[in-house]
């Protein structure tokens, strides 16, 4: 059937061309926005739109057509919304109506002109006086403009997921205010947006499999980049005291709900905080976000709601497991080991791997309402700063919502000869079988060696963050063109 609808619209296509007619037209110039004439005169009486002398011009998509003989009605979708237009062969010309009847398509653009008026039913129309084609469609809309469902073709053809599915297109219009936001409120405290490489020489940042890739020309090979981390911080050293960015980062691992191999991460570091000041500040980026696209601090998700009141829940991972599981686990690495064995925990014979994710089998689908989670291991944070008081412990924090990990903090480690070691100790454990280590990086600790001030630093998933402010159950919901099998 499509098959047949696509040559059915290309003959229509030759037909226009024949006729001298440019189904590709360009140079039309809408003069409005559908929103803005239903704001600003949908409430206006037919008497008082007849007094109007104004003309007004739209483009868009045509979404609809009621074909009534020698009337027809329609709607067209621009990016603001939709609106009603009219046509009638005694007000347009009997060629332009027989034309208009004869080749505009459900799909097509087309510009319009003509003045405002209200049908019975009381829905403001523009009575068309002028046409012109913009874009032939050659195939047609979606289930005749129901929707485009099938999961899988949505992601495929994002393109026909926004046109046929309103709320999709809001989720993304969303997006882009959240990021907004998260701009403006960074700029208005004097932190500076920066660009860092994607290709590194060094897969540092984080603790993932990067994607790897070579430049002919250098003859090097390189990896995209798993976080922008450890040049961010480079900045600092060299004096951009408040820094963050907004950017892809890339990671070869699972496709899930909640993991894309290509995320959106924003990363800020400032010199002389610590992780509590980050707590303070997250906290309040977030409420913002919460205030200016919920209008509230309480909000549904999924079937639960979602309580932003501040001040959030703060915890300790290891007080948490002793307090769920006993001091003799937690005292003795034999027990602690049995035990992470026993809830299908991989972890290496490395301390820190088995309290953590032992925490996350636990506790992490309970942290529903925002809470920050303190305490992590020396040995599975390198990049943070040692707690002073537990040398066993880092100034580090990750913040959960609805049990997933929004945001990832900590005091950095500006000691360039501790940090070295961490190097090397990440080097043995890869040694050992671990694969997401991190990698040994010279010249990230020489840029250490000339000294970078105190300094807090947080990266914060976008995506995730996306999906919290919409609703959305996947990730795959919130990103334009996720990564599907071929």
């Amino acid at each position: 059937m499509e098959n047949e609808q696509f040559e059915q619209r290309k003959a229509k296509l030759g037909e226009l061309r024949d006729s001298g007619i440019n189904p590709f037209a360009n140079g039309f110039k809408p003069t409005h926005l559908a929103s803005d004439l239903i704001s600003k005169y949908g409430e206006f009486s037919e008497e008082k739109l007849k007094d109007l002398a104004d003309e007004f011009s739209l483009a868009g998509r045509v979404m609809t057509i009621r074909d009534f003989g020698k009337s027809l009605f329609f709607h067209i979708a621009d990016r603001s919304g939709k609106i009603q237009g009219y046509i009638k062969k005694d007000v347009i010309g009997e060629n332009e109506h027989k034309a208009f009847k004869k080749f505009v398509d459900l799909g097509d653009f087309i510009g319009i002109k003509g003045n405002l008026f209200k049908t019975r039913t009381g829905e403001l129309t523009l009575n068309v006086t002028e046409y012109e084609f913009l874009t032939k469609s050659l195939h047609p809309l979606p289930e005749k403009w129901h929707g485009l469902k099938d999961v899988e073709a949505r992601y495929r053809q994002r393109y026909l997921d926004l046109v046929s599915n309103p709320e999709i297109k809001e989720i993304f219009l969303t997006r882009s205010k959240i990021i907004k936001l998260i701009r403006g409120f960074l700029d208005e405290r004097d932190f500076v947006e920066v660009e860092t490489p994607i290709l590194h020489p060094i897969a540092g940042g984080a603790a993932a499999r990067p994607f790897e890739t070579h430049h002919n020309v250098l003859d090097m090979d390189l990896v995209l980049r798993i976080a922008p981390e450890l040049y961010l911080k480079r900045l600092v050293i060299g004096g951009i005291e408040r820094v963050y960015e907004i950017g892809r980062n890339f990671r070869n691992e699972g496709v899930s709900t909640q993991h894309n191999p290509e995320f959106t991460m924003m990363e800020f570091y400032q010199a002389y905080a610590t992780y509590e000041d980050l707590m303070d500040f997250i906290e309040e980026l977030i409420c913002h976000i919460s205030h200016e696209i919920k209008n509230t601090l309480k909000f549904e998700y999924g079937d639960v709601e979602i309580d932003m009141t501040r001040p959030w829940k703060r915890i300790d991972i290891t007080q948490s497991l002793r307090e769920e599981l006993g001091d003799n686990i937690l005292s003795d690495d034999k027990e602690l080991f049995k035990k992470a064995d026993s809830l299908g925990i991989d972890h290496k014979g490395i301390r820190g791997k088995a309290i953590t994710e032992m925490f996350e089998s636990i506790f992490e689908e309970k942290l529903i309402n925002p809470t920050f989670v303190y305490g992590f291991p020396l040995d599975v944070s390198p990049l943070a700063r040692q707690n002073e008081e537990n040398p066993e412990l880092t100034d580090r924090f990750e913040l959960y919502i609805f049990g997933r990990e929004i945001a990832n903090a900590f005091s950095e480690l500006n000691d360039p000869v501790d940090q070295k070691q961490r190097f090397e100790n990440q080097v043995e454990l890869k040694n050992k079988g671990e694969e997401e280590v991190h990698e040994m990086d010279q010249n990230y600790v020489t840029a250490l060696e000339h000294g970078m001030p105190p300094t807090a630093g947080a990266g914060i998933g976008i995506d995730r963050l996306v999906m919290l402010f919409t609703n959305s159950p996947s990730i795959r919901e919130v990103i334009f063109f996720p990564h599907l099998r071929p």
